[in-house]
């Protein structure tokens, strides 16, 4: 079906357009800024932004265990967490798959903004071929964040890849159909609307 190679394909791009990267003030930011790990930080996405790899993960790991050294509050988590997705990032470049479910998982427990760090996961599981992880983490976006559109875009889509035809009609999984139409509550215009219509199409 030609759904799956478009939800896959968009799966596949998730990560790439996920990079929580400083702003472009960040070195001078760092530069005067107290704490030793935001120049380790900006050092290290600077790195990531020019396919330094190995190189940023060294730095991540440094800024990491600096910040988490100072007992550190909200605000200071909230950065841990951002280095740890870019650091699983990098890993996932490197093709460290395991070692970057790892860091996506550490993130979600720091940030405020945890939903992205799920949303990560669940795409990463998801390439990686763990369709049952990938949902689990995609039932975590959206139970913190049930706004999330493509959460149920891809939860709907995971869950279409098991329908079986049945009687000359396609019968998916429990919660297939509420994911999907969920999504185009949320986004009756988005970029996967289309999609979305046509897989529910198939199981009417």
């Amino acid at each position: 079906m030609a759904v799956f190679k478009s939800a896959s394909l968009y799966l596949c791009a998730v990560l790439t357009t996920q990079f929580l990267l400083l702003a472009p003030n960040a070195y001078a930011q760092a530069r005067n800024s107290a704490p030793s790990w935001a120049s380790d930080q900006a050092t290290a996405d600077a790195d990531m932004r020019n396919g330094q790899y190995e190189a940023a993960i060294s730095v991540y790991e440094r800024g990491i265990a600096t910040a988490e050294s100072g007992r550190p509050d909200a605000a200071v988590n909230a950065e841990i967490s951002k280095m740890l997705m870019n650091e699983g990032n990098c890993l996932l470049k490197l093709h460290r798959t395991e070692m970057a479910f790892a860091a996506y998982e550490k993130a979600a427990g720091l940030s405020p903004d945890s939903d992205t760090a799920y949303f990560n996961l669940c795409a990463t599981y998801y390439n990686a071929g763990n369709t049952g992880a990938a949902l689990t983490a995609c039932d975590k976006v959206i139970k913190v964040n049930p706004a999330h559109a493509d959460a149920y875009f891809i939860k709907g889509s995971l869950l279409f890849t098991e329908a079986t035809l049945t009687g000359g009609k396609y019968k998916a999984p429990p919660g297939t159909i509420e994911a999907l139409n969920q999504y185009l509550a949320l986004a009756p215009n988005g970029t996967h609307a289309a999609d979305v219509k046509q897989m529910l199409d198939f199981l009417k």
